[in-house]
């Protein structure tokens, strides 16, 4: 009778639905079964767009492509976000300097994806921060200042987040007492977002893997392939293992960044525009080194800096010089460290010193090239263009416009199908984790309770997987040993690794301490000192022997033994040989020639 119980029409339905539950709850999964199937199907299967490059802008093409119903393939040669959209300032915000500039399209439209983050796409991680705008001229500074914010806040620098505020220095200083006194005259308070732009990518990159696109980092375009003068798709290799596949596509999209002038070559099409990099520097300090309530926003002679409150931390930066060395690992110099340095200690009280940074990060703006040879001063806009029959380059633009740079470039994708495409609808998509992520904030209490983790360690997980917490910490059943912080790194839970391994796509001890956390740049140790724990964790889901492991944890500590020794040099050049001698974690990987 039991059996023929099992084999009920209402048993039969239950299982079915435990079946499509279970399959909800993997979608967008990059897990390591997942890993195996695409590289199957990138050889299989034939696909209306291939993208190359998994940055925020190639991840963003992903998606508007899936959800407008086309056959899609994102191809990454090393790790979701590991060039420029790892190391930003880590700001989705409308670009207050551009006004001065007089770039108002650029502003407008920066603040209403800014909009859109914060309220429907990704609550989750994106986050208001207040900045104090300090004020050091009198008469003319503060009127000037407050027509550029008003400005702003008119085109949508106040939706969701309170508009301007003007401070007297008493004032100015009850908000940021770190500041000299004789630095400011008053100040004005206004408010921008922000977002850890590692998770953000890979988040939306498992967004369009949720909606049908097949995803696949440590995946490098070593050729293209052709049908008479047509792009018909690319042949790509393994960069873990060295094999080789040709993927068919009716379209090749180039959002490669940095990469874009290369891969064109590689293609044998001439470009439509060209790219420079600027190198951006930025560095992390504790939060206790500046007593503040808000962030900083200081001219420079150049630009602006910014100081950025981070968790228990802040990230001052940014530099922006000329970078024309190795594009994969760009290094910061002393000279970087010390302008960095220099500029800060101008406006605090008590000076910051070499030894209160916790972190260095180096990023590569991809930049359009222009009349003026000064990166500071080459355009933040985006450009899109058919560079062949069947291929589409994007390029420039800024992180927090990823999605309008996506949808153009799709709009140029549609006009080499067949058929008529469906228009733009990632407006209105959320990313993984949003759905449900307010009711969760509500009861973070209950959740803490139910796991045995304080409410403030739920909270923090919140916001960084939104509603997917419920996937994390079920990786945790029946090993409450998971529940417990990382050693030598308490910001992260144990669990966090072991769900980065089997859900995120991470290969690497790199990808997980320095894109999945942010353990590289948070500590002193750099990562060095949880690295064995990490992987062992990381192991267990990837089936590491103890050699393997052990040679993760050289190559990690050489990558930071090779960054320190690089941000003690005085230029790029010695800079980029010290950074450049440490090996490769994906050791088939190709550089351009």
């Amino acid at each position: 009778m039991a059996k023929q119980s099992d084999q009920s029409p209402a048993a039969e339905n239950s299982r079915l639905a435990a079946t499509e539950a279970q399959a909800l709850m993997e979608a967008g999964a990059l897990t390591p079964a997942e890993r195996r199937r695409n590289w199957s199907r990138l050889g299989s299967e034939s696909f209306d767009v291939v993208v190359v490059g998994g940055g925020v802008t190639g991840a963003g093409v992903a998606l508007d492509a899936a959800t407008r119903g086309m056959r899609v393939a994102l191809v990454e040669a090393r790790d979701l976000a590991s060039g420029t959209s790892s190391r930003s300032s880590k700001l989705f915000h409308g670009g207050l300097r551009y006004l001065e500039q007089l770039e108002f399209g650029l502003v407008r439209e920066a603040l209403r994806e800014r909009e859109l983050m914060l309220t429907r796409i990704a609550p989750h991680l994106v986050k208001p921060v207040p900045f104090l705008y300090p004020l050091s001229h009198r008469i003319w500074e503060r009127p000037y200042t407050a027509a550029g914010l008003l400005l702003y806040d008119t085109m949508g620098g106040a939706r969701s987040v309170p508009g301007q505020k003007h401070l007297t220095r008493a004032g100015a200083l009850r908000l940021f007492p770190a500041l000299k006194r004789d630095a400011l005259i008053g100040g004005i308070r206004y408010f921008d977002s922000q977002a850890d732009d590692a998770r953000h990518t890979m988040t939306v990159a498992r967004t369009a893997a949720h909606y049908g696109a097949v995803v696949r980092t440590s995946t490098q375009v070593v050729g293209f392939l052709r049908e008479a003068d047509r792009v018909s798709g690319v042949r790509v290799r393994d960069v873990e293992t060295g094999d080789e596949v040709d993927v068919t596509a009716q379209t090749v999209v180039n959002a490669t960044g940095v990469w874009t002038d290369e891969l064109q070559r590689l293609s044998g099409s001439r470009g439509r525009f060209r790219v420079k990099a600027s190198k951006g520097v930025h560095i992390v300090v504790p939060r206790d080194r500046i007593v503040a309530e808000a962030g900083l926003i200081l001219r420079t002679e150049k630009s602006v800096l910014f100081v950025i409150p981070w968790r228990n931390h802040w990230i001052i930066g940014t530099t922006d010089t000329e970078w024309n060395l190795d594009l994969a690992h760009p290094a910061a110099t002393e000279r970087d460290i010390d302008y960095i340095l220099d500029h800060v200690n101008q406006v605090l009280a008590t000076p910051l010193v070499p030894e209160d940074i916790e972190g260095v990060y180096a990023g590569l703006r991809p930049l359009l090239t222009g009349e003026s040879e000064d990166t500071s001063k080459l355009s933040r806009e985006h450009a899109v263009a058919r560079v062949a029959p069947g291929m589409v380059a994007i390029a420039g633009g800024k992180y927090t416009t990823y999605r309008v740079m996506a949808a153009d470039a799709v709009d140029a994708v549609a006009a080499d199908l067949p058929g008529r495409s469906a228009s733009s609808i990632t407006d209105k998509v959320p990313l993984l984790g949003a759905d449900g992520y307010h009711a969760l904030v509500n009861q973070a209490d209950q959740l803490a309770a139910r796991h045995g983790l304080h409410p403030y360690r739920v909270r923090h997980l919140l916001d960084r997987y939104g509603s997917l917490i419920h996937q994390v910490l079920a990786q945790a059943a029946g090993r409450p040993d998971l529940l417990r912080p990382i050693p030598s790194a308490p910001d992260y839970l144990q669990v966090e690794v072991v769900y980065a391994a089997g859900y995120e796509g991470a290969l690497h001890l790199e990808d997980v301490l320095t894109r999945r956390t942010r353990i590289s740049i948070e500590y002193p140790h750099r990562g060095i000192e949880c690295a064995e724990t990490v992987a062992r964790l990381m192991g267990e889901v990837l089936g590491w022997d103890d050699a393997r492991a052990a040679e993760e944890i050289r190559i990690y500590t050489a990558r930071v033994d090779a960054e320190r020794d690089s941000q003690s040099q005085p230029d790029d050049l010695a800079a980029d040989e010290r950074r450049s001698a440490a090996p490769e974690a994906r050791p088939e990987i190709q550089e351009p020639a």
